[in-house]
């Protein structure tokens, strides 16, 4: 069906044209032995509990508490192909990188009061293992309600599967919403988002570099997916992978119960049948 050898039509046109995702097209380009993917599993549950912590204080909890003697250069290679980095405050965060492809937004949320769904939507990439190899997922989340707009899988950190999930997004809510938050990521960063969020209008916000709580929430989605489902398991291929984190966030929207709603779930507070119940506790505690 996609011929890779025709020089007339590209990879990426083509699958436009036949509606394929171009990131299922062939298994992960970025090859890693047995070694290193059990370390890069070691390393972002480690990161998770830790997210301050650096290459050299990875290794040295994995020589600690694993057995495992590893250089900080590997440990720190590692943790590029994963896409995270130490999480803290760094000066001069606001400097636009170089060259007119990428150029880097203000953060807009400081002492925002966020009041109602569809204010702010924010999104991030997050690496999963998976048998043998590994992939990302990108989420969209609603802000105030916590809810999973939308989420997509790919075997690379290109932007297109970020504006997949953000198109994905707008078709499921019918909005969009006045500001976007995401980190400094070159996805979130690239011409092509810029000017997909201006084509509605958006206003983006980025975190200041390596500052996790300005993207809290959807650092704690990460850390819940993880620890609830994704380690839990040993997923075979890219299908059963999509599978079960479709049953997870199904559960997340519609079922689990959120503390910071207090107790309500996601999606009845997103798009409540009748009154917010939110407003609804607001009133009887008045």
């Amino acid at each position: 069906m996609i011929e890779k050898t025709n020089i007339s039509i590209s990879i990426r046109r083509q699958c436009q044209l036949l509606e394929v995702n171009r990131n299922r097209l062939e298994a992960s380009r970025q090859k890693m032995n047995e070694d290193d993917l059990s370390l890069c599993r070691l390393i972002d549950e480690i990161h998770l509990q830790a997210p301050a912590f650096g290459a050299r204080q990875i290794r040295d909890l994995l020589r600690v508490e694993h057995g495992i003697s590893v250089g900080r250069h590997r440990v720190g290679r590692l943790m590029k192909v994963m896409g995270i980095e130490a999480i803290y405050c760094r000066p001069r965060t606001s400097i636009p990188g170089k060259g007119d492809e990428h150029k880097k937004s203000p953060y807009l949320l400081t002492n925002k009061e966020i009041e109602s769904p569809d204010e702010v939507w924010c999104a991030d990439i997050t690496y999963i293992p998976m048998g043998g190899s590994f992939c990302y997922l990108v989420a969209v989340m609603d802000w105030y309600t916590r809810s999973v707009l939308s989420w997509k899988l790919s075997n690379t950190m290109d932007v297109d599967f970020c504006l997949e999930a953000f198109r994905e997004a707008v078709e499921i809510s019918g909005k969009t919403p006045d500001i976007f938050n995401t980190d400094q990521g070159s996805q979130f960063t690239s011409e092509a988002w810029r000017e997909e969020l201006g084509s509605h209008k958006i206003q983006l916000s980025m975190d200041g570099k390596g500052c996790w709580v300005d993207n809290v929430f959807i650092e704690r989605l990460w850390r819940s997916v993880k620890y609830e489902e994704v380690y839990l398991r040993e997923y075979r291929d890219l299908h059963e992978l999509e599978c079960a984190l479709g049953k997870w966030f199904d559960r997340y929207n519609h079922w689990r119960p959120h503390s910071s709603l207090a107790g309500h779930r996601p999606w009845e507070v997103y798009r409540p049948k009748g009154k917010n119940p939110i407003e609804k506790e607001e009133e009887k505690a008045a």
